[in-house]
């Protein structure tokens, strides 16, 4: 059994960031504490609060999970709008959840990890690689490079997608209301950050479940494609890195999650998952991954 309670904490720039933070039924003192963040434009209730459920039933372990700012039950910052990536922003916000983690009583300050999963795999990753209050770091089917939202793009969109970025930077400049454009599409050829049947497939029940939405602001998309989180991953050592891949991943793409992980230095440890990008959350594949992750966590975070 475990418990569940409300949080929310300060970014760096005054955001308030807020979520849950589990932990085992009538715990006591203080635990390690596994920081769980959700990949492009998912919220919080997407299968995290089932992980961490599962974590502190079986570990002496607190979970910290959040919404990304501008998202769910997060605020974002003044005068700038909903549904707004960007990547060294979100990586630095969890920065401020590990300065939250250990601040709380119940947290042993000295273990903190690290669990991100696809665009919060990458933010896992690279800041394990420059905050040494990582102790362990677990990278789920982890985006490691902006390529890969240009190379799935149409061939004949590519010209128009920069025309389109080049004339948003125009638009906000002139003060208008920031462009918008669909996370997923029905149809796999229109345009959207995510065309993939298998994104539309995973996201569309959540609209009526907790009233996701299909967008995001058209500057997020430059950011992504500018990004590039795993540009340090040699340097996540001596911290342990577990990556789980995917074997037939077409969003973050499996090739580019290899191609990271062939780049970092040991301790590391690699665990290929059968099926996608979004089948891990579900069935045999959920079982597997979280039957590897209860493992590598008592090796290293609670040694």
């Amino acid at each position: 059994m475990t418990e569940r309670s409300d949080i929310e904490f300060k970014t760096i720039d005054h955001v308030t960031l807020r979520g849950w933070i589990f932990k085992p039924k009538d715990a006591q003192g203080k635990y390690p504490c596994l920081i769980i963040s959700h990949g492009l434009t998912c919220l919080k209730e997407m299968y995290l609060d089932t992980l961490a459920e599962r974590l502190t039933s079986v570990l002496p372990i607190a979970c910290l999970v959040y919404d990304h700012r501008g998202y769910g039950s997060s605020d974002q910052k003044e005068n700038e709008p909903r549904n707004e990536i960007v990547g060294t922003q979100q990586a630095s916000d969890l920065q401020d959840a590990i300065t939250y983690a250990q601040s709380r009583e119940d947290v042993d300050a000295s273990k903190i990890g690290l669990w991100g999963y696809s665009y919060s795999g990458g933010h896992s990753t690279w800041v394990a690689a420059i905050d040494r209050r990582v102790k362990a770091v677990i990278a789920v089917a982890p985006f490691s490079t902006g390529d890969i939202l240009i190379n799935n793009l149409r061939t004949d969109f590519e010209d128009t997608v920069h025309g389109m970025l080049a004339q948003e930077r125009l638009s906000r400049a002139a003060g208008n209301e920031p462009g918008k454009m669909p996370v997923i599409v029905e149809n796999p050829v229109d345009q959207a950050a995510l065309p993939h049947a298998e994104s539309f497939a995973f996201f569309s029940p959540w609209v009526e479940k907790i009233g996701w939405k299909n967008e995001l602001t058209i500057r997020s998309f430059e950011s992504i494609i500018e990004y590039f989180p795993s540009a340090r991953i040699h340097q996540i050592g001596p911290t342990p890195l577990l990556m789980q891949v995917p074997e037939k991943d077409v969003v973050g793409v499996t090739t580019a999650m290899l191609e990271a992980y062939s780049r970092a230095r040991e301790p590391k440890e690699l665990q290929m998952l059968p099926g996608g990008h979004f089948s891990i959350f579900e069935g045999k594949d959920f079982e597997t991954l979280l039957a590897k992750e209860v493992e590598f966590l008592k090796r290293t975070l609670l040694r």
